[in-house]
């Protein structure tokens, strides 16, 4: 669905003031640009979707540098093309390092509180019937609905825990919560 750009720019100014259903608009419009992207790129889905929460998290924390005399949807593909391309000089690197290793020893052998519309939707779903949902769900994004809903984790804590950064946490909760909205609305 294309949105006005005029309500896009509101939503990235928005973003820029920490408002965090701003952040979760900006996420769900652009979140299949970056994923058909990356997937494209990559042929595999679960890469891909790697790679474009890795954006959004970096899209996020860098929001204040963002020109907005450019597209956010160039800007995103751009910073996604670049985690990308970082990545795969990582590989080859550890790849070239794990091949001298082996060639010297003689062995062969990767936010806000505020309720949203989601929130509500799962809210209201019986305890079962939302558990069902919650395991439809890929591992990582059942891992945080659990830390963040039924364990009552902060995203800080979740971040400790998983070992990864806070941003990162915000977007897989925004991405978990509109894929178990969407499973819910779906059975509605």
């Amino acid at each position: 669905m294309e949105h006005h750009p005029d309500l896009i720019k509101e939503h990235i100014q928005n973003a820029k003031k920490g408002n965090q259903k701003s952040f979760s608009f900006l996420l769900n419009t652009f979140w299949s640009n970056v994923y058909s992207f990356q997937l494209l790129r990559t042929k595999d889905e679960n890469e891909a979707e790697d790679i474009t929460i890795r954006t959004f998290t970096r899209a996020f924390d860098k929001i204040d540098s963002f020109d907005e005399s450019y597209e956010f949807k160039t800007w995103l593909i751009t910073i996604s093309k670049n985690i990308h391309i970082d990545l795969l000089r990582k590989q080859k690197s550890r790849a070239l390092h794990q091949t001298q290793h082996e060639e010297e020893s003689g062995l062969y052998d990767l936010a806000d509180d505020t309720p949203t519309a989601e929130d509500q939707l799962i809210k209201e779903q019986n305890l079962a019937s939302l558990l069902e949902d919650i395991k439809k769900l890929k591992p990582h994004y059942q891992k945080v609905i659990n830390l963040r809903y039924f364990q009552e984790r902060s995203y800080q804590e979740i971040a400790n825990e998983l070992n990864e950064p806070l941003n990162s946490i915000k977007v897989k909760l925004l991405r978990a919560r509109k894929l178990l909205a969407e499973l819910i609305s779906q059975k509605n």
